[in-house]
Formats: C-alpha cells, structure tokens, sequence
C-alpha cells in the first residue's frame, strides 16, 4: 500500500472510531482468530470508555469451549459467531446501565498462519443489538496477503460493522479486492420477537427506559423492586422512591419477571400491557426471565434489591419453617 493510501486509511480508521466512542452504544466483544487490530484501534482513540465494556480473545481450544459452554461443531461458522455475538450482547446486557443500547460483537476466523492451509482463508463476523442481528461471510483470496494484512482487512471490516451497529455513518472505502468474496446477511426484530426470545431463554433481559430522570455518571448500582406489577399502584412507586433515596447512589428500576416459579411464563401480550403500566408512570422498568431472586442477583450483580411486606413475610416463614 502506498504512503498515502496508508494515510488515507488511518484517517478512515480514527474517523470511523471517533465517531463510534460518540455514539452512545455500549460494547462487548468476542473475536478469536483475526481482527485483533480493531481492538488497538478502538483503545488507542480517546473515548474507549464510552463504547468498550468487554473484550475477550478466546484464542485456545479451552477457552473457546469455555466461552461457547459447549464444543462447537465448526469454530469457524456463520452460526459460531452470530452465537458468539448473542452472547456478548447478554454479556453487555449485564455489564451496562440500564436502558443504554448495547452491542454484542462475534468475529471467528481462520487466517493465513505459520503453516500452509488447505482450506479457504475465510472470516466470520456478527453484530447483535436489540432488534437486529448482522452477520457477515469473507473469503479472501489466497496468497494474495500476508498474515498481518488478512488481519488488517478482517480488522477494517469488524470496525465497518461495529459502526453499523451503533448507526454511525462511515465514508465508503473499498477494503476487498474483486477476487474476494463477501456475502452479508441482516435479521430485524420486532418487539414481539424480542420478547419471544426473552421467554426462551436467548436473551436474558429486555429495558424500557420511560424514566425522564438522571442519575450521576459515576451509578452502577441497579435498585431494583421485583414483582408482578399487576397492577401497578403508587405504594409500589413510592417503596422504591424510599428505597432510592436511603440506598443513594444507583438506578432505580422495577423489575418483571416473564418467567414464574408456580405459573406458566407471561404472554407477549400480557409482559406489553404491563409496560404499559410504566410508560404512562415513566418509570423504568426490566423485563428479565428469572423468577427467583437468587438467579436475579446474578443477573443483575452488585444491585440492591427491594422488597415489600409481603416478600419479607414469606422469607422468614420459609426461614422459620427450616428451622423446625
């Protein structure tokens, strides 16, 4: 590449990462086998914070497997790395404040290495947000590149598709050449798809922020009151507005489980017009799929959480009846 392509393209670059550390997505990334200059790119701009909240390179067999919680059939698929991605975005779920967009990023591949390869030099990359799922299929040419410029590409490319993601506009700039081979695929969801996934089990929580509110930037903390909400009435608004101003620092959040320990799970419907409940109030609420609290604390880590007169009654009934 000559000097001023060069030039031109780290400009692209810091460019493409300004405008991402701008944009208010949070992110969480999963890459193994390639792309590994994305990373530097994304640290070295002032910002990182803003966007990076994970990034993980599960390089070895172990770790991958690890990573996946299963040994996956190709580690170099489409599907590896949408579910990579899957995983980063409920990973990002976790790690962010409620309500701000996340995405999770997935990105497998298997590059030129020290030893001759008998199959194609080829990468898979995946965005997931919300409501949309990317995923990207490249087939470099072979021979074509060195090791560090297939990294380079897959790098320029994974930056392209992160930006995507967040909904920033980026200049057009050619990064394959006519004997590569690219093929892109995009899935929307709607609301209702999202909460059929919830149910499922896919992801693990969805938020609705109607709260107008705003907190310090420097709250982690969730202070969250879990219930069934139905309906939802002004001692239940007024519990965690105590709870908020006693617990200081944190989020106040309502909290519904789609999923019961004695019932059978929430309708799409049904999770909607309780929503609704909370958007008329504006307050935040989350929906999430775990009914016990033991679960919602490793959902939610470091959170407070509420309870009324009615939990508290139980848990010391089940307490006194262990001790019997």
């Amino acid at each position: 590449m000559s000097v001023e392509k060069t030039i031109m393209m780290d400009a692209w670059i810091r460019g493409v990462v300004e405008a991402i550390h701008s944009a208010p997505h949070q992110t969480v990334l999963y890459l193994a086998g390639g792309a590994s200059q994305a990373l530097g790119w994304l640290m070295s701009v002032p910002g990182a914070s803003n966007t990076v909240l994970e990034a993980v390179v599960p390089y070895s067999r172990m770790s991958f497997v690890q990573l996946l919680g299963k040994i996956p059939s190709q580690h170099c698929s489409r599907q590896t790395a949408e579910e990579m991605a899957l995983l980063a975005y409920n990973r990002g779920l976790k790690l962010s404040s409620p309500g701000d967009p996340v995405v999770g990023v997935g990105f497998t591949g298997s590059l030129a290495s020290s030893r001759p390869k008998f199959g194609d030099h080829r990468f898979y990359l995946s965005t997931r947000t919300s409501d949309r799922l990317s995923v990207s299929t490249v087939t470099l040419s072979k021979g074509l590149r060195t090791r560090e410029q297939e990294d380079t590409v897959s790098s320029q490319l994974l930056l392209k598709a992160i930006a995507n993601a967040c909904k920033v506009q980026t200049a057009s700039v050619s990064h394959l050449t006519e004997s590569d081979m690219s093929d892109e695929h995009e899935t929307h969801f709607s609301e209702d798809q999202e909460l059929e996934q919830l149910i499922d089990g896919k992801i693990c929580f969805k938020v609705y922020s109607f709260s107008s509110e705003t907190y310090r930037s420097t709250a982690e903390r969730k202070i969250i009151l879990s219930g069934s909400f139905d309906p939802l009435h002004e001692g239940h608004i007024k519990l965690l507005e105590v709870a908020t101003s006693i617990c200081g620092n944190g989020y106040p959040c309502f909290e519904i489980s789609s999923v019961n320990a004695d019932k059978p799970p929430l309708s799409v419907s049904q999770i909607k017009d309780r929503v609704k409940q909370f958007e008329k109030a504006g307050k935040r609420v989350i929906i999430s799929n775990q009914p016990y609290f033991y679960k919602k604390a490793e959902l939610f880590p470091g959170s407070t959480f509420v309870i009324g007169a009615d939990t508290v009654a139980r848990l010391i009934n089940v307490w006194i009846l262990k001790l019997l």
